[in-house]
């Protein structure tokens, strides 16, 4: 059901892939709530997802780009006001992609040239991003900016590897980016801490299925899904929310304050024995 919260605004979605995408319910979502968007990805991403078939959906043009590219950003931004019309609104960053995870590095034997890259996609992508729209001022006077962020920037969790390293840059080019847009232009910068999803980018990460789960036990109220986030973004990108700003905000299900649930303790009861050991039997914590 549609409350117009966005009525009139313009946006630009990152990183939408397919349907199981949180981008992908972010822009169906926005468009539902009164907004015009454009989708933009890597062309090789729009190439092997199904981001056009969005596009046709939400009469919203796709414009391809490598997001950490300075080049790219500004052509996003450029077409982006000339199609829509007028200054951006609301920027979704949801861009995240480990080399070291899909090549199984673990933690304690990263490749560096990879690790960059981890960052630089992850993480260095999105102070670009910023950077580009606020030199060009492509951001309307008290627009909102957000990024997806998880748990693991604040936690060790098994099999997130490098990835926590990318959130936990992320949501600190939120907060200081956020202070001077903030001053500046009254832009608002967040960062959403959502439950393991499962999406294409979330199945690459070592015993997901697992991770998923045990989230899923120990939360009050499950994990939050990909449609439940996209109603939280479009809170975000909305009026209702013009003093929320440098935040990282867990929508989790109550995970983040959680220790020990009676459902995850009943499950580690169970069984002592995990599958996570080398060839020659030593446990393996990366």
């Amino acid at each position: 059901m549609s409350n117009n919260l966005l009525k009139g605004k313009r946006g630009i979605v990152f990183g939408a892939l397919n349907d199981m995408s949180i981008a992908w319910k972010v822009a169906e979502r926005a468009v539902e709530e009164g907004a015009s968007i454009t989708l933009t990805n890597t062309e090789l991403a729009i190439r092997m997802g199904t981001i056009d078939e969005l596009a046709k959906k939400l009469n919203a043009e796709v414009i391809p780009a490598d997001a950490t590219s300075v080049e790219d950003l500004e052509k996003v931004f450029a077409k982006s006001q000339e199609v829509l019309g007028g200054k951006i609104d609301f920027v979704l960053h949801s861009i995240g992609m480990s080399p070291n995870v899909r090549k199984k590095r673990t933690y304690d034997d990263l490749d560096y040239d990879l690790l960059s890259k981890t960052l630089d996609i992850s993480a260095v992508s999105f102070h670009k991003m910023i950077q580009v729209a606020k030199k060009m001022d492509a951001i309307s006077e008290g627009g909102s900016i957000l990024a997806l962020s998880y748990v693991a920037a604040q936690r060790t969790l098994f099999g997130y590897n490098d990835m926590a390293d990318a959130k936990a840059m992320l949501e600190s080019i939120a907060r200081s980016f956020g202070y001077i847009y903030g001053r500046e232009k009254g832009v608002r910068i967040n960062t959403i801490s959502q439950s393991p999803t499962m999406t294409t980018a979330g199945s690459g990460i070592k015993g997901f299925d697992g991770l998923v789960d045990f989230s899923n036990r120990m939360s009050p109220l499950g994990n939050a899904s990909a449609s439940e986030c996209a109603d939280y973004c479009i809170v975000m990108f909305s009026d209702l929310t013009k003093k929320v700003t440098m935040q990282n905000l867990y929508h989790d299900g109550g995970f983040s304050s959680m220790g020990m649930s009676l459902r995850a303790m009943t499950q580690y009861n169970k069984s002592f024995e995990n599958d996570f050991k080398d060839e020659n039997g030593n446990i393996i914590y990366g």
